[in-house]
């Protein structure tokens, strides 16, 4: 008894180390042989195998316990158990589990709550969707764990059959399983084998995006499908493991970077062939490439173009059989047979030495082994990167004569004599260094120790590229030679060229990280909801633009006013007029050209209580991409007849009333967040900021029936000509009553409704604004159906309304949301009162949201789900715990600060440094990167390299003011909430 207790520690400690988490301390587990623990996680082929033993050790309890006693070896764990259970009983198994399940849910027992291991955190959608804690107590205690998940990623239909109100499909059983157990999707052909390289793809790209190989394999399965990353997020939780969405976004780029290698090796390998230098040796390399860089390596002697290398020339010559001789058998070489007087290159004996030399060290430079040996040296070593005033730029502001402007070098000033450890070089100063090196300012090396090349030659002369013989000293002369040439020539410079990518790839992947977090918190910012707002674009000399907007954004009126002239009395009696004319009583100034002295004349006149009996207060805006916007197709579309300086005070008031709505209308870059925008590549900032404005869209919702055609294109699944057929449809037909007449819209198929449905609203107060009965409707939308496929008929769509339109429910899960309802006694009627929560939450408190879930035949995180949006109020949007702007009524000057002055203020903008703070003097203050440290921090925010984004309101304290330069610097005291 002793050794069998002993044995399954053994067992269990090697596979739990690594990944914890997959097993619940409170999990059940059956009294079966040890082998169930073995290491059978870690591999992706054994991941279902272990769940069918789950099974089947709850389904025959008794015969396991039964046959443990009997033998002590490991002869219970025989695999055919796996296959018994999956054809022959499936459907036996399945009918005698319903029928357990029928009787067991009025009274189950709160299933163990299990704890998630979050991948990130940056802005949590669970968090977002969920249900305040103060509303549901217990429900959001329940964290959900998969009991019956099911994967619905490949449930769409043949053609045009939309089938999302029955039950879902492809049901994975882990009922026994915590959150982020392995639920492998099925999919047809690998990725992998497309690719056709020697290393597995899951596993690269687990490795190099840090995720688990399950999850990876389920996120590009997920992605080949076509499905979208708000929508992955949102309704695949349990195959992501409740990754967010920039941990999937991260995983997708490090896979378009794998398969873009892979294509860029099969094009390399296609274009030697044809030109027949391929050996079979050279495609092996070019297949065990994993980057860019790699690959570059191993074809930059055979590109078009280049000249033809030592190494080829030599061989070329027929010195490569001398060369592989003084390896294998240095006794019988002797170089003077291989003189040739009249050939070049062979001519004498030190030209033939020469060419073996440099095949030799073509030789070294390209053996894996070698490199490997060379890298972690380097790893171990101080290595340093260096930057210093180029010659150039020295030598051009020397020529003071020059007509053309010398460059300043006063803005690199920090890095005119720069050198840092690589490993502790900031993100920003690879970015700085960078751009001084691009504009010829400055001049970068990465510096290797010399004891790195000494081990180096030693260890290859004496261990690796050792003579399997004895070799005469003119031989091992040649050899320390081509060491030598090998690793100055060739090996140095590809290690400085990989410190230098790896440098500039973290930076940008940082900066452009920086940019997603500052991007989602300004597009989330809270909207000012029921206010009449005036919007003041601030000018001097062609005077202030003003654009008064009603609660619903539609333009009242618009004005120039001239502020900060001679007859500014007469100007502020026209302004007072107008707003009591339009019952305004909030004014938003953007923060561009006479920001300043506008504030202080609206401050002044609050103060002097001049628009009375109005309440008045005031707010700064940030008017970046105001005016591009202004003279966008999209704002003389929308405005025509406005003129380009008023069409900015307008869009500077709606970034007040509806950020999101107005902010989508500007290219992201353009909004005035992050810095380095430059610095980085273009491509990936584009995809970046593009997937976060699709994110941010999707998940607040759109109301189909009155968003812009600008807003509707970015919601997952749309694009511009399927938003513009949306807009036709409904100018055409009238409002949409539900969801699924967005099947009729003409270019929207079964796998784009999919994407975007759960993303888009159905709300019945912009129904009525329409003025247009049901029965206008029914007619209409039959007309365009009639030139659309059998498919598209409008016979088989309803024209009611469904309540659950209004929610973030997706249509393929209505039936299970139905049945929940008639379950706890509910009905839709309910939908959002308080009634139907108290029930929610009695049900979920009494049988626990797994085993509720089970009951369902889904999986919890999509009962979760469908809690949240039955329990929602109307009109819920997750922007309302989100920051809002901050109105004032007067103002303080930069001279009334002075050093341990303690303020309040909300950030501005972020940047790989610090953190630029708005404390309402006219000049954001700095805080450094330094001062944001841990403890200032809350919990939820200590994961995130700089953990402030715009919009949050700090406590800060002053440290320094410098009036000359016109800098503030700040503490981080802590983030108010």
């Amino acid at each position: 008894m002793l050794r069998r207790n002993v044995k399954p520690k053994v067992y269990k400690d090697p596979t739990t180390t690594d990944d914890d988490s997959d097993e619940p301390s409170g999990c059940p587990v059956s009294e079966e042989e040890p082998e169930e623990w073995l290491p059978e996680v870690k591999e992706k082929t054994k991941g279902r195998g272990r769940l069918k033993k789950d099974e089947a050790a709850e389904k025959k309890p008794a015969v396991k316990r039964a046959a443990k006693p009997k033998e002590p070896k490991p002869k219970a764990v025989r695999k055919p158990r796996a296959p018994r259970a999956t054809k022959v009983k499936k459907a036996v198994d399945k009918k005698k589990e319903d029928e357990k399940n029928e009787g067991i849910v009025p009274q189950v027992e709160s299933l163990h709550e299990v704890r998630v291991k979050e991948e990130r955190q940056s802005f949590s959608m669970d968090q977002a969707f969920s249900i305040s804690t103060a509303t549901t107590g217990v429900l959001l205690g329940e964290e959900p764990s998969s009991s019956k998940p099911t994967s619905m990623v490949k449930k769409e239909e043949p053609e045009d059959d939309f089938t999302f109100d029955e039950p879902a499909q492809k049901k994975q059983k882990t009922i026994t399983a915590p959150q982020g157990r392995p639920i492998k999707l099925k999919s047809g052909n690998s990725l992998g084998d497309e690719l056709q390289m020697t290393w597995d793809l899951i596993k690269v790209l687990a490795e190099k995006s840090g995720v688990q190989e399950w999850v990876c394999s389920n996120i590009v399965n997920l992605l080949r499908d076509e499905n979208t990353i708000p929508f992955i997020v949102r309704y695949r939780k349990e195959l992501i493991n409740h990754m967010d969405a920039d941990a999937v976004r991260d995983v997708q780029l490090v896979l378009e970077e794998l398969c873009s290698v892979a294509k860029k090796s099969q094009s390399i390998t296609q274009t030697l062939k044809k030109e027949g230098v391929l050996t079979s040796e050279l495609e092996k390399a070019l297949q065990n490439c994993r980057s860019a860089d790699d690959l570059d390596h191993v074809y930059a002697p055979y590109k078009k173009g280049s000249k033809l290398t030592k190494a080829r020339r030599a061989k070329q010559l027929g010195l490569e059989a001398a060369a592989l001789a003084l390896l294998h058998s240095p006794q019988t070489l002797d170089l003077h047979s291989w003189i040739k007087p009249n050939t070049e290159g062979l001519s004498t004996l030190e030209e033939v030495s020469t060419g073996v030399e440099q095949i030799l060290a073509d030789m070294i430079a390209k053996d894996g082994e070698t490199l490997t040996y060379v890298r972690s040296l380097c790893d171990r070593s101080n290595v340093t990167i260096q930057s210093t005033v180029s010659k150039t730029a020295l030598k051009e502001q020397q020529q003071t004569d020059q007509k053309s402007k010398p460059k300043d070098i006063s803005k690199f000033s920090l890095y005119s004599e720069f050198s840092c450890n690589i490993q502790r070089i900031q993100h920003h100063q690879t970015l700085a260094i960078n751009r001084g090196e691009n504009l010829k300012i400055l001049s970068v090396k990465v510096n290797i120790p010399d004891w790195v090349k000494t081990d180096f030659c030693r260890w290859c002369v004496s261990v690796r590229w050792r003579p399997q013989g004895f070799a005469r000293p003119e031989l091992m002369k040649i050899l320390n030679a081509a060491v030598e040439d090998s690793y100055k020539r060739l090996i140095m410079p590809l290690l400085c060229r990989g410190y230098r990518t790896k440098l500039t790839t973290s930076a940008e992947k940082e900066s452009i990280a920086m940019f997603v977090r500052n991007l989602r918190q300004r597009l989330l910012m809270c909207p000012v909801r029921g206010r009449v707002i005036l919007g003041v674009d601030p000018g001097y000399r062609h005077g202030c633009k003003l654009a008064i907007l009603s609660p619903t954004s539609q333009i009242l009126h618009t004005d120039v006013v001239y502020l900060h002239g001679s007859g500014r009395n007469r100007e502020a009696d026209k302004l007072r007029h107008l707003m009591l004319e339009y019952s305004c009583q909030t004014v938003v100034i953007g923060n561009g050209t006479a920001c300043r002295e506008t504030e202080a004349f609206f401050a002044d006149l609050i103060k002097n209580g001049f628009f009375r009996p109005l309440d008045v207060s005031y707010c700064i805006t940030s008017e970046a991409g105001a005016s591009i916007y202004s003279v966008s197709p999209e704002a003389v579309k929308e405005m025509p007849d406005l003129d380009p300086n008023l069409r900015s005070a307008v869009s500077i008031g709606r970034r007040v009333q509806d950020p999101l709505a107005e902010l989508v209308k500007i290219a992201p870059k353009h909004i005035g967040i992050g810095t380095y925008q430059h610095d980085v590549s273009q491509s990936l900032l584009k995809a970046a900021l593009d997937g976060v404005v699709q994110e941010c869209v999707s998940f607040v919702g759109v109301d189909i029936n009155i968003c812009s055609e600008t807003l509707m294109r970015h919601v997952a699944g749309l694009n511009a000509g399927r938003a513009r057929s949306i807009v036709e449809w409904r100018e055409k037909n009238g409002p949409f009553l539900n969801r699924e007449q967005l099947k009729l819209v003409k270019g929207l198929g079964p796998k784009s409704f999919q994407q975007c449905a759960g993303f888009v609203r159905i709300n019945p107060e912009s129904i009525r604004s329409y003025g247009s009965g049901g029965s206008a409707d029914s007619t209409a939308a039959e007309k365009p159906a009639a030139k659309k496929s059998k498919a598209k008929t409008s016979s088989s769509i309803s024209n009611q309304p469904n309540p659950l339109d209004q929610t973030c429910i997706h249509p393929e899960s209505y039936g299970i949301a139905m049945r929940f309802l008639s379950q706890i006694g509910g009905s839709l009627d309910q939908l959002g009162s308080a009634e139907l929560r108290q029930q929610v939450e009695s049900s979920v408190r009494r049988s626990g949201l797994e085993a509720l879930a089970q009951y369902l035949n889904t999986s919890p995180e999509t009962l979760q789900l469908i809690v949240d949006g039955l329990t929602q109020p109307p009109g819920f949007d997750i922007r309302q715990d989100f920051e809002q702007a901050d109105f004032k009524q007067g103002i303080v000057s930069m001279g009334d600060l002075h050093e341990g002055m303690v303020l309040t203020g909300r950030v501005e903008n972020t940047a790989l440094f610090g953190a630029f703070v708005d404390i309402g003097v006219g000049r954001s203050g700095l805080i450094p990167k330094r001062y944001i440290t841990l403890e200032k921090l809350p919990v939820d925010k200590r994961r995130r390299s700089l953990a402030l984004g715009p919009g949050e309101r700090v406590e800060v304290r002053v440290m320094d003011v410098d009036l000359q330069r016109n800098r503030i610097c700040l503490d981080l005291i802590r983030v108010l909430r």
